[in-house]
């Protein structure tokens, strides 16, 4: 990165290891959102209490978008633990994500 992109960044110029570890880590978080929103809709829609589709209608939903909102700041954290922490490879945040959860 430039000086000028060093200056706008608080966290300095990332550097090529911290940024495939912030990409697993993303890769990771994504994953595992994934699943389990699917086995909430598959658990929801089988026992009958969500019909086929209803959950695509929820987007829009206050609520929804508060909490969503809460659990992005959460997700940001960790990301930027990423870039952060410290070079030690006895240590790696994907440890610290997993026992978060």
């Amino acid at each position: 990165m430039s000086d000028a992109a060093d200056e706008l960044s608080p966290y300095g110029a990332p550097d090529l290891e911290q940024l495939t570890a912030l990409v697993f880590e993303l890769a990771s978080q994504l994953h595992v959102e994934r699943i389990r929103r699917l086995a909430l809709e598959v658990a929801l829609e089988g026992s009958g209490a969500l019909p086929p589709g209803a959950a695509q209608g929820l987007a829009g939903d206050a609520r929804l978008a508060a909490r969503g909102s809460a659990e992005l700041d959460q997700a940001m954290s960790g990301i930027i633990r990423v870039l952060t922490e410290g070079a030690d490879p006895r240590n790696p945040l994907r440890a610290q994500s997993r026992a978060d959860a």
